[in-house]
């Protein structure tokens, strides 16, 4: 009768054994889940492979004003946009601020170079100071990780090259703009960012 009994009541451990283990490894999942969401909150919580090829982390910038470009070296927007954006690294650089390129060659197929050919030619020309990072796909499912943020948080999706997005000291994106629009319509929230960032960390000290 006692073995009858024990009999009976294996099956029901078993289930209930199955069963915990199923809540188990379905909370762990979500954790993880949870987890990797908190992770990619902001711009600068992605990892980046540089125009020379090294994976590095973007929180570097954290704490800065970025620009970040996608940039080509065979557009009608080459010229101008790049003489912009090395001045304008060159005045606020020194002042938490960074323009950050990223070659695409999706738009016209105006990028063809290699990432060492893209880094000489901005920098030969145009005397090119910024990061400069390893040539991405900035939309469509092959999209890189970083611009798939940008376009999420803007709500703006590029679809020619030097689109700009402009992101906070925080990772945050501010505002985006095509590549038509002219600079001396960007230069002056990129300034105001950047002056409110200055006086902030001099209240810090």
């Amino acid at each position: 009768m006692l073995r009858g009994s024990a009999e009976l009541r294996l099956p029901k451990l078993k289930v209930f054994v199955s069963l915990a283990m199923l809540i188990a490894v379905s909370t762990l999942l979500f954790l993880v889940f949870y987890a990797s969401e908190q992770k990619t909150n902001d711009f600068y919580t992605f990892k980046i492979v540089n125009i020379r090829g090294k994976l590095i982390s973007l929180e570097k910038y954290r704490g800065s004003v970025s620009l970040v470009v996608n940039v080509a070296s065979e557009c009608g927007f080459t010229e101008s946009h790049y003489k912009a954006l090395q001045q304008l690294q060159r005045e606020l650089g020194s002042y938490h601020f960074n323009v950050l390129a990223f070659p695409c060659n999706q738009f016209g197929q105006q990028e063809p170079g290699s990432n060492q050919e893209i880094e000489t030619f901005a920098r030969k020309n145009f005397g090119a100071t910024f990061p400069m990072f390893s040539k991405v796909a900035v939309n469509g499912i092959g999209a890189n990780a970083a611009f798939k943020y940008l376009i999420e948080s803007s709500g703006q999706e590029p679809d020619w090259n030097f689109w700009k997005y402009l992101v906070n000291k925080d990772g945050k994106v501010v505002k985006a703009w095509g590549p038509s629009i002219s600079f001396e319509e960007i230069r002056p929230l990129i300034k105001e960012l950047v002056r409110k960032l200055i006086l902030r960390k001099r209240d810090e000290l």
